[in-house]
């Protein structure tokens, strides 16, 4: 046993904050939170035998991390660490737009969307539908199918309205099999239906929220943290929200992110390729959370979705790119602490530009 050596599967890579670090198991979708004490531990002594180890650390913290890292399938000992081989964190990605966010309402012009998206390769949608909403999802995806489009995967926010019931929805799910998700806000009660398919799709999420608005975009904590392969690689080089991505506002604004200022037209005069193709358009697609301020040194960084419409406002790169922390953001990756955003002093004058005060 003692001339094994500790080997870290390749799926889990340990992340490093100011204070704190983390495990993301991209396999599981998990991440476990570290020491710096054991992430300079793994990094270290992968690949070597545990002899060496323990004449280096000690017995006890020996025996202590490589139990741990063990009991919780995080490592395994072997005799050929060589046969295996890190994980490629390359990103790629083989068109120019992955996902599209759209505000639909009586006027949008529903076919001339999806079929510019189908032109663009375009395989995972969003919609934001306030009325009529068991029509448009049904209009939407029967249209999809018809025209058998490249469009895989396919997700609703919907805004409740009386005849909305969930076995109505769930019938939804179960005839259109691209269809992986419908939130339901303005619900009487919170309430989860766990999916219905083997790939864990096809849920329905209930909610006593508000209905979507623009300016509800960008909160960040740990439940929408997202350890998986495609989004940690992606934020390795990209920027984990707009890299890809194109949407249109409930006005018809084609935009990066529909909760950002700067437009780059209409759906009812412009193409989104045309929008796609115009200047500044991908500006912020490549930056990533490493080249942003605070967000470098945090240990989520890599699995956490990023915000340019709302930052603290303090801070421009020489490319004249806002790399500000995201306002929304109550954690200090220094402290290791969460705390409410909305209540810190030093918020305050980016809540009041935003005109966000309204919603505290």
């Amino acid at each position: 046993m003692t001339s094994k050596k500790i080997k870290i599967y390749t799926n889990c890579i340990a992340v490093k904050g100011s204070k704190n670090a983390i495990i993301c198991d991209l396999q599981r979708h998990t991440f476990e939170n570290i020491s710096v004490d054991l992430y300079n531990f793994i990094n270290n002594y992968d690949s070597i035998d545990i002899v060496t180890i323990t004449k280096i650390e000690g017995k006890k913290k020996a025996k202590k991390y490589i139990k741990f890292l063990i009991d919780h399938d995080f490592a395994f000992l072997t005799s050929n660490p060589k046969n295996f081989p890190k994980l490629d964190v390359s990103f790629n990605y083989p068109f120019e737009v992955s996902n599209a966010s759209i505000t639909v309402n009586k006027n949008t012009p529903i076919d001339k969307v999806l079929n510019e998206l189908e032109n663009l390769n375009c395989k995972f949608l969003e919609f934001i539908v306030e009325e009529n909403v068991l029509e448009i999802i049904s209009y939407i995806n029967n249209y999809i199918e018809k025209e058998q489009m490249i469009l895989s995967s396919i997700g609703f926010v919907i805004k409740y309205e009386k005849g909305v019931t969930k076995e109505k929805l769930s019938i939804l799910l179960k005839k259109f099999p691209r269809l992986i998700y419908i939130i339901t806000m303005n619900y009487i009660e919170n309430d989860f239906i766990p999916p219905i398919r083997p790939n864990n799709t096809g849920y329905l999420i209930f909610s006593n929220t508000l209905f979507f608005s623009e300016k509800s975009c960008g909160v960040v904590c740990s439940g929408y943290f997202a350890s998986n392969i495609k989004l940690f690689t992606e934020a390795i080089k990209h920027n984990s929200c707009l890299h890809k991505k194109i949407s249109i506002d409930k006005d018809g604004n084609i935009k990066n992110c529909s909760a950002m200022s700067q437009s780059f037209g209409n759906i009812y005069t412009t193409t989104l390729e045309q929008a796609l193709n115009q200047k500044d358009f991908k500006k912020y697609w490549n930056l990533t959370k490493d080249n942003i301020e605070v967000c470098k040194d945090c240990e989520f960084r890599y699995i956490c979705t990023d915000c340019r419409a709302y930052t603290e406002q303090n801070h421009m790169n020489e490319d004249g790119l806002d790399i500000s922390k995201p306002l929304k953001c109550g954690y200090n990756p220094y402290s290791g602490e969460w705390k409410e955003w909305s209540t810190n002093p030093l918020k305050q004058k980016a809540i009041q530009s935003y005109g966000l005060h309204e919603l505290m």
